[in-house]
C-alpha cells in the first residue's frame, strides 16, 4: 500500500487473516447512482481497486455517464476466462488511444485491455512495477527492479519503455531507487525516486531522462521519500514527498522544468493530486509512526500564484465520513470531483462524487482499496 511505509504495509498484511470475516466480496454487479449524463465528450471512467497485499484482489469497476450506472468487478465479467482475474494489487491505471494500462504491482504485469470492451489483450511483465507515463507512441513504467522486501541494500529501479503497438519492451533506463510517478515534459521524462525499500536512508532526487536516447541526464536534489507527480500549463513540476513518517513532515516541492531545478518548497503535506486547468485538487493522510495515527487534510492550489485557494475540497460535511481518503479526480468537462475512501484497507471501499462546489451528488460501494480513476471517451460496449 502507498499510503503507509512498506514496513508498516506489512506489518498490517500480517494481520489480515484475523480481519476476513469483515470483508464483503462482491460479484459482478450494477447500480445506478446517478441520473444520465449526454452530449459531453467524457462517457466514463475506470476505477482500478488495489486489494490487499498477498490476496490477488486487485479489481475494475466502471462508471458510465451515459446511464448513470457504476458497474463493480466489470473485468472478471468481461473475462472469465482468467483464472486469477487482474492479481495482486492494482497501482495505477491510464489509458492510450484503444487501450487501457493497469499497473498490477506485486504481480509484475502490466494488464492491457480493449477500452471499449474491457477484455485483456495481453500481459506484460515487469517487476515490482509502479506508475505508467506515455509519450509518442510509448509507454513508461517506473519499477522497484527487486522483490517487495525492505531491504538497506536494494537495488536501483527503472523505467521501462514499452512500445504501445507491439505491447513490447524495447529499451530500459536506470534511474534512482524506488520510483515512483512520472512525468514528461518536452521530450523529457521526469521520474520520482522513493528509496522507500532503504529505510532510513531514503533517495531524494528526481531524475530526468532524455527520451530521445533513454539516457538519465540529471538528478535533482529535492527532498526524501518522493512519491507523486503532476505538472501545469507552464511546466512547473509538482513532487510530493512523504517525508520519514516520523521527524520529517510530508511536503509538495516545485521544479522548474525550463532550468530542471526546485523553484519553491510549498509547505504543504500531499498524498494524491489531480490537476484541472489551473487548479491542483489535493488530499493528505500524513502517518505518524510515533503516534500511529493519520492526519487528514484536502485543499487545492492554484498552480498561477502557488498559492492555496482552500483547504476545503468537500463542503457540505461529508469530508467526516471518509475514513482514508485513498484517490481522486476531477472530471475535465463538468469539474465534479471524485474521492475514493480505503476505509481500513481490509473492508469494502467507497466511491464518491462531488459537484464543483464540494456538495455530494451520489456514493456507492467500490472494491477492496479503491484508488485510481481514468476518464474514457469512448463508452464501454454493452
Amino acid at each position: 500500500m502507498k499510503k503507509l511505509h512498506l514496513i508498516y504495509s506489512l506489518i498490517l498484511l500480517l494481520n489480515l487473516s484475523a480481519c476476513r470475516e469483515d470483508e464483503r466480496v462482491f460479484l459482478s454487479d450494477s447500480v445506478q447512482v446517478t441520473l444520465p449524463v449526454v452530449g459531453t465528450r467524457i462517457k466514463g471512467f475506470y476505477q482500478l481497486n488495489e486489494g490487499n497485499m498477498g490476496m490477488n484482489r486487485a479489481s475494475l469497476d466502471y462508471f458510465d455517464y451515459t446511464t448513470g450506472y457504476y458497474t463493480r468487478d466489470i473485468f472478471s465479467e468481461r473475462n472469465p476466462d482468467i483464472v486469477k482475474e487482474l492479481g495482486d494489487v492494482g497501482n495505477d491505471i491510464q489509458v492510450y488511444g484503444q487501450k487501457v494500462y493497469a499497473v498490477i504491482n506485486v504481480s509484475n504485469l502490466i494488464v492491457v485491455f480493449d477500452v471499449r470492451t474491457a477484455r485483456r489483450i495481453k500481459e506484460i511483465e515487469v517487476p515490482n512495477c509502479r506508475y505508467l507515463a506515455f509519450y509518442k507512441d510509448k509507454a513508461y513504467v517506473s519499477s522497484y527492479a527487486g522483490p517487495v522486501q525492505i531491504d538497506p541494500n536494494a537495488e536501483v529501479g527503472f523505467v521501462a519503455e514499452i512500445d504501445t503497438a507491439s505491447l513490447e519492451v524495447t529499451r530500459k533506463v536506470s534511474v534512482g531507487y524506488q520510483p515512483e510517478e512520472m512525468v514528461v515534459y518536452d521530450g523529457k521524462l521526469y521520474v520520482a525516486n522513493s528509496g522507500g525499500y532503504r529505510v532510513p536512508n531514503y533517495d531524494r532526487t528526481v531524475s530526468v531522462v532524455d527520451l530521445k536516447t533513454l539516457n538519465e541526464t540529471k538528478k535533482i536534489d529535492v527532498g526524501i521519500n518522493l512519491h507523486r507527480m503532476a505538472i501545469d500549463k507552464r511546466g512547473d513540476i509538482y513532487v510530493s514527498s512523504r517525508g520519514d513518517y516520523r521527524n520529517v513532515p510530508p511536503n509538495l516541492y516545485v521544479i522548474d522544468s525550463k532550468t530542471d531545478a526546485v523553484k519553491s518548497c510549498l509547505d504543504i503535506p500531499v498524498g494524491g493530486m489531480w490537476m484541472s486547468g489551473d487548479s491542483l485538487y489535493y488530499y493528505s493522510v500524513a502517518y505518524a509512526a510515533v503516534s500511529g495515527n493519520n492526519k487528514v487534510t484536502y485543499g487545492i492550489l492554484d498552480t498561477r500564484t502557488k498559492k492555496q485557494i482552500t483547504d476545503r475540497i468537500i463542503t457540505d460535511g461529508t469530508d467526516k465520513e471518509i475514513m482514508i481518503p485513498y484517490g481522486i479526480a476531477v472530471n475535465p468537462e463538468t469539474k465534479e470531483i471524485l474521492m475514493s475512501d480505503a476505509q481500513n484497507y481490509v473492508v469494502t471501499g467507497f466511491v464518491y462524487c462531488f459537484s464543483p462546489e464540494g456538495k455530494l451528488k451520489w456514493k456507492t460501494e467500490g472494491g477492496n482499496i479503491p484508488g485510481h480513476f481514468v476518464f474514457v471517451t469512448q463508452g464501454l460496449l454493452q
